[in-house]
């Protein structure tokens, strides 16, 4: 048995529903199951949504705030008054003051941004900022991707003579600023009809009024800031994601395209994995470490020198950050083990001193990932008894909604249902995680703290092909609420399993069965090679692909999880680096012998508090092995021994070594004629001095000395001889008995064949005997006596 990481949910679908679907549109029924998944249920909504008709761009106007702002905006340049651009430090931020600064630069605007620094200013507007720029001679400033919680901010700007421009796309607080105008698509009492713009898809289509046109030039920052936030990519995000991607394959934009060289990406290839992984990690590292200045002029530069030079700057940037991220990461992990155990605590709160501020939200997203528990990361600054924090959530716990119902801890915060951020004061560090934890154990339950792999369908391994691929690649790009599909693919065969890449991390395996074959691989997956028994028949889940090399395409999976259901073995017999193999074995393993010495033989001392000593098959039926990993370390006296302790429950996994210090298998065992010759040649003698020509007569014969001592005892014991001081006596008159009532020869032919069924049969012929017995029923007492 393997386990899987995380809980596997086949979404049903309605299969009427699906086949009208797949027929309608003249699709495969799995590509019409992940339409219908995703609710498009109806064939035009699903047409639409596959071949990009009817995915027009709304109106900017319907958005509330829109003209006030347009004509304050137009005012301003026609005026030549300054203009300053107030953005945020994210790729989504960045993306969003890069627009909005080439489309005023386009209408001639006096315009400049500001980006403040995360370090000395925190996130949003602040009163410093705006008072500087009305003494740097500012009258207009715009926010992107920003300002929606800046209440106190605005009173201030309105108090000094700005008029404030506020675009964002965070959740508005219960409390909104006082501005000129405020354009957000999730505003309340607005009737614009997509809300889940990204803040860069809000300065879009603020660009979009201001040129009274589409601005197809911007959807390449617009896809970049869209998919990078996370945000649904639906409706118009999706619209903007997948027209900006395209843009990207045929960029002209200077700073992009040294990006790309720089990661040896071309152009052509570029997709939303390029954007979320590639491009967006290195925007965000400029950020997270210093002043984002840098990354807006890489998106702006019209020098291709300087494009490089600052793509340079923000690659290293990324690598420190990954750097940093690692170390705090360590920390924070050994942290909650120490002081903040998960099953005490359904929220982690942790923070430290010098914590960096700028990637604690990449160290909240990894505490989710090893914990899956709600987590929040904060930077403690004793200088101003403030902590600066960082929140990833998981399904099912609000963090917006949890977070505002603490607002008199959070004097400044703002974020998502998935994420947030916050300030607080160092003395309201444990307050917060005592609210948290008590809204946690009222909201979620045991299950809840279980990762879910939301699985799109259960596809037969025959059902794999290119076309299906291909088709399925008509619902990119992929993002939030139109996940890259994953599939489960069950019970298949495998006819290959290894691990791969420079340092063994990596595994590469093919699924198959009658109907076919699937090539899989498993980044970061190569340690599973260790847990999966031969012959074992093994689910997967994960993402397929199409797989080129050498101008050959082949159907792929992208392995994400995996599991075997029914229980395995594990061949150690022989093995000789015992202490290393058995430390592989995973926890809730049970170490068996059946022999004292076993544990001083082996040197075993160190296992001692997992090893079971059996003295007899009545403690080896009482001995509960459901779900435990036991390891049979030395062979048992007798069969019986092992049938009663596997009728006692399913062992996830049994490994065998079966160490034997003195093995009967390669010692002969006498045929009825050598017996016969030996009683023949005592007969002639009558007596025989064992020690003094024993080994004279086993060589005589081509017989071991030890076949010799065996027939000589087993004949004592029929009474046929006499044996004294080493010397054999016949005995004439003894009446005839059979081989089989010597208790040695009994024991020897027993072990013999206990040695052939369980130390020298194949791994098969093993495994079928010990799936006889796992689970095998025993009726009474009296059947556990007779396996001795």
């Amino acid at each position: 048995m393997l386990k899987s990481k995380t809980r596997w949910i086949v979404r049903e679908t309605d299969k009427q529903m699906r086949d009208q679907l797949a027929e309608q549109l003249e699709i495969s029924p799995l590509l019409a199951s992940l339409l219908i998944n995703r609710g498009m249920t109806e064939a035009e909504t699903a047409r639409n949504f596959l071949y990009d008709k009817g995915n027009e761009f709304h109106d900017p106007f319907l958005l509330s705030g829109m003209k006030e702002a347009s004509e304050r905006i137009h005012q301003a340049i026609a005026n030549e008054e300054p203009i300053l651009i107030f953005g945020d430090y994210d790729a989504d931020g960045v993306s969003s003051t890069s627009v909005m600064m080439t489309v005023l630069t386009d209408l001639g605007a006096k315009v400049d941004f500001y980006i403040p620094n995360r370090f000395t200013e925190g996130y949003g507007p602040n009163e410093a900022a705006f008072r500087q720029a009305k003494e740097n001679g500012y009258q207009l400033i715009i926010t992107v991707d920003t300002g929606i919680a800046a209440v106190k901010e605005a009173a201030v700007a309105a108090e000094i003579g700005i008029d404030l421009i506020i675009t964002d796309h965070h959740e508005p607080g219960p409390e909104l600023p006082q501005a000129l105008a405020i354009i957000h698509p999730k505003l309340p009492g607005g009737s614009y009809p997509f809300p889940y713009l990204a803040g860069v898809g809000v300065a879009f289509k603020v660009a979009h009024a201001l040129y009274g046109r589409v601005p197809e030039h911007l959807l390449d920052l617009a896809a970049i800031g869209t998919i990078a936030d996370l945000v649904p990519l639906r409706g118009e995000n999706r619209t903007i994601a997948k027209a900006g991607i395209k843009k990207l394959q045929q960029t002209s934009r200077l700073g992009i395209e040294a990006l790309l060289q720089l990661t040896s990406t071309k152009k052509e290839v570029v997709n939303e994995e390029t954007i979320g992984f590639m491009i967006a990690p290195r925007i965000n590292a400029v950020g997270r470490l210093s002043d984002a200045d840098p990354a807006v002029e890489l998106m702006l530069t019209k020098d291709k020198a300087t494009a490089a030079e600052l793509a340079q700057e923000i690659d290293a940037m990324n690598k420190e950050r990954q750097a940093i991220v690692a170390e705090i990461t360590k920390e924070a992990v050994e942290m909650v083990k120490s002081h903040y155990p998960p099953e005490k605590y359904p929220v982690i709160v942790i923070g430290k001193e010098n914590w960096n501020a700028g990637v604690i939200g990449i160290v909240a997203s990894k505490l989710v990932d090893t914990f899956y528990r709600p987590a929040i990361v904060l930077s403690f600054d004793p200088e101003t008894n403030k902590a600066k924090g960082s929140a990833r959530s998981i399904t099912g716990f609000d963090l917006f909604k949890n977070l505002s119902t603490c607002r008199e801890l959070l004097p400044h915060f703002g974020g998502h249902p998935m994420a947030a951020g916050m300030t607080l004061e160092l003395s309201d560090v444990d307050r917060l995680r005592e609210r948290l934890c008590a809204l946690a154990n009222e909201q979620l339950t045991v299950e809840d703290f279980i990762p879910v792999t939301e699985l799109d369908a259960a596809v037969p391994l025959d059902q794999v092909n290119l076309p299906i691929i291909e088709q399925l690649n008509m619902l990119a790009p992929y993002g939030m609420s139109n996940p890259k599909p994953k599939v489960l693919i069950e019970k298949a065969g495998l006819s290959t399993l290894r691990k791969i890449g420079s340092d063994q991390t990596h595994l590469k395996l093919q699924l198959e069965n009658e109907a076919g074959s699937l090539d899989g691989i498993g980044f970061g997956m190569g340690h599973y090679a260790d847990h999966i028994a031969p012959f074992s028949k093994v689910s997967v889940i994960g993402e397929l692909a199409v797989n080129e090399w050498n101008n050959i395409r082949k159907p792929q999976l992208f392995l994400k999880d995996l599991q075997v259901d029914n229980w395995q073995l594990f061949d150690a017999r022989g093995h000789r680096q015992l202490e290393k193999w058995i430390g592989q074995v995973p926890r809730e393993r049970l170490l068996i012998t059946f022999k004292e010495d076993t544990v001083r033989e082996l040197n075993l001392e160190t296992f001692k508090p997992e090893i079971v000593h059996i003295s007899g098959p009545k403690e080896a039926a009482q001995l509960s092995v459901h779900d435990k990993n036991i390891v049979f370390v030395d062979l048992p006296p007798a069969e019986g021994y092992v049938e009663a302790l596997l009728q006692n429950g399913c062992p996830g996994r049994i490994y065998v070594h079966f160490h034997q210090q003195d093995s009967h298998f390669f010692s002969t065992m006498p045929t009825r004629e050598h017996f016969k010759w030996l009683y023949g040649f005592l007969l002639k003698r009558k007596s025989f001095d064992l020690n003094k020509y024993g080994d004279e007569l086993a060589k005589h014969r081509g017989w071991s000395r030890e076949t010799i001592d065996f027939m000589s005892k087993v004949f004592f014991e029929l009474g046929f001889v006499t044996i004294n001081g080493g010397i054999i006596h016949l005995q004439e008159t003894a009446p005839k008995r059979d081989l089989n009532e010597s208790p040695s020869y009994q024991n020897k032919k027993l072990q013999l064949e206990l040695e052939n069924k369980l130390l020298y049969s194949s791994y098969q012929e093993l495994r079928a005997w010990l799936d006889e017995h796992v689970n095998a029923p025993v009726d009474n007492e009296e059947e556990v006596e007779s396996w001795i």
